[in-house]
């Protein structure tokens, strides 16, 4: 099977998809993924020592949350003990619940509260940085005590500024920013299980 491009681009020069990630990639190296693998050292010993992961995020950041808190409840490379670690979203009778008697900006922030104890760790996803249940569970996280640590798209974005730390991606679209906060998650993994000793 032939495969033509269909845009004049030249592959590689960020014209196309993968062009794009590429370019991305190169500037997320160094210092932005020396900040996911600090995040996971510090979360291997908030959680060894008896701390616990929030994580929330919207639609495509929703499942990154969800796919970081499956890595610490179950493995990511190799067996060890399980982390508490829970994806906010995931509970569909309290999400709904919560939006049917408070709106969705209140999604993530009423369970933050209920759930959320000094020495926890909540980290927000979110590609735009703009998401209003995002920013109120990032001031419910504060108040709780938490660590709140913003997983963003581009900089300067509201998210970024109400966390305690941020990690923001350089991408030019949505998309892209999504796949860098997957490497940052698979990054955070792999220092988490190092610094616990769990390495390949």
């Amino acid at each position: 099977m032939t495969v033509t491009r269909t845009t004049g681009a030249a592959p590689g020069t960020g014209g196309d998809h993968c062009g794009r990630l590429l370019a991305a990639l190169e500037e997320f190296r160094g210092e932005k993924a020396a900040t996911a693998q600090r995040w996971g050292a510090r979360l291997a010993v908030a959680l060894s020592s008896g701390g616990r992961l929030l994580a929330a995020g919207n639609g495509g950041s929703a499942a990154q949350a969800q796919h970081l808190t499956a890595e610490l409840v179950g493995r990511y490379r190799t067996d060890r003990a399980p982390f508490s670690a829970l994806a906010l979203h995931t509970d569909t009778s309290s999400c709904t619940a919560i939006v049917n008697d408070y709106g969705a900006d209140e999604l993530f922030a009423r369970q933050v509260r209920a759930h959320a104890r000094p020495g926890d760790v909540l980290i927000l996803l979110s590609t735009s940085g703009a998401s209003p249940n995002l920013l109120r569970a990032a001031t419910a996280g504060r108040e709780a005590a938490a660590a709140v640590w913003s997983l963003t798209g581009p900089a300067p974005n509201p998210l970024a500024e109400a966390g305690d730390e941020r990690l923001c991606v350089e991408a030019a679209t949505t998309a892209t920013v999504q796949e860098l906060h997957l490497v940052a998650v698979h990054l955070m993994c792999d220092a988490f299980d190092t610094t616990l000793g769990c390495g390949p």
